[in-house]
């Protein structure tokens, strides 16, 4: 589905990942620095060796209450206002985990204080209390687009005059449930990832990662100019072989970006038959457009990628040059994937992609207001 709303505005918006905020993540990425690092799948029961990448001090396995609580209130104290969870400045969170690993800590454990974290409603419901939210509160999930869904969905209240602001709080941390899951379709392995390479064998990283956004209708710098999102319905986990998605959910935004001095911030997890469907369609549509991926040093942040890494689109655009591809290497799969980083005088306006599980695809067009 497209979205033909008005531009809406950024009035904030920040991240986190292992590096720290969107700022020193930007400093890592840069200088080429990876995020990643072996570690046991199952943490203290062990398992295969796979790339992590955590927030610098935070057990990987689970507590009750999280342990991820302080990282969240670190990132939410930078959220400007108050009043949030109000009815007119409602909150939307979006996440691909919540607090799946509580579940999992109990069904290892037997200890029933994890069943206060381990649902979606759950979940959120805590966390808004711990972050003094009201509940005007909308929760949403459909894996590695879901802040692209909280981003879409408070962009059209907005432009439906039914809020004053609107804040996407996004967010998923690590644990050994979600860290098993994808090891177990062997997409998480002992190899490190590398985006957009073109090689032999495809692996992912996995990483924490939180980040938020004030929208607003005329207060801010940037606007996202155009959003997008399509799902093939096509398959458990894959795309359709001959791209169909890709095209479907891009053909909204062409008349929106025609014109424009384009940048790209693809998906780019490192998989071989995602990422070659992902470049050649970006390529084709926009011949020239350095294309980048930043999973190969944050790791994948999952239900939250899209928003984290437009905290870092935005955090690039300010400092005036964007990272490279970290982690890849010639040959890409096409021309146009940039491996080095790069300045970005010569551009005006970057779009942001995610891709996710069976087919699901998103895409936002950021730039100056």
């Amino acid at each position: 589905m497209s979205a033909p709303l008005p531009s809406i505005r950024l009035a904030a918006c920040g991240g986190l990942t292992a590096f720290g905020d969107e700022s020193a993540t930007l400093s890592a990425l840069l200088e080429g620095r990876s995020a990643l690092a072996a570690m046991p799948v199952l943490g203290r029961e062990g398992g295969d060796p796979v790339a992590l990448a955590l927030c610098a001090g935070r057990s990987y396995d689970e507590t009750s209450p999280p342990n991820w609580l302080p990282w969240a209130r670190q990132l939410a104290s930078r959220i400007p206002g108050e009043g949030w969870g109000s009815p007119r400045r409602p909150v939307f969170v979006t996440s691909s985990n919540f607090g799946v690993g509580s579940l999992y800590a109990f069904r290892r454990t037997g200890d029933v204080s994890h069943l206060a974290y381990g649902t979606p409603a759950t979940c959120v419901d805590w966390l808004a209390a711990q972050l003094g939210w009201g509940p005007n509160i909308t929760t949403f999930s459909h894996a590695c687009v879901s802040a692209h869904l909280g981003l879409l969905q408070a962009s059209r209240v907005l432009a439906a005059g039914l809020a004053d602001e609107a804040l996407v709080f996004s967010f998923d941390f690590l644990s050994p449930f979600v860290a098993g899951g994808f090891h177990a379709l062997k997409i998480l392995n002992a190899e490190l990832p590398a985006p957009y390479q073109d090689r032999p064998t495809g692996s992912i990283g996995l990483g924490d990662g939180a980040a938020f956004a004030v929208l607003t209708r005329d207060r801010g710098d940037f606007v996202l100019a155009a959003q997008s999102l399509h799902n093939e319905m096509h398959h458990f986990t894959a795309n359709r072989a001959d791209g169909a998605g890709f095209e479907a959910c891009l053909a909204p935004l062409l008349a929106a970006t025609g014109g424009r001095r384009l940048w790209l911030k693809g998906h780019g997890t490192g998989t071989l038959e995602a990422g070659r469907l992902e470049a050649s369609t970006l390529a084709r549509h926009f011949p020239g457009a350095p294309l980048v991926s930043w999973k190969g040093s944050l790791g994948h942040t999952l239900g939250s990628c899209g928003l984290v890494e437009l905290s870092l689109a935005l955090a690039a655009i300010r400092a005036g040059r964007a990272p490279g591809t970290v982690g890849g290497t010639a040959p890409g799969f096409t021309p146009e994937v940039a491996f080095a980083p790069f300045d970005l005088s010569a551009f005006d306006s970057v779009l942001c992609t995610s891709n996710a599980f069976g087919g699901a695809h998103a895409a936002l067009l950021l730039s100056h207001a």
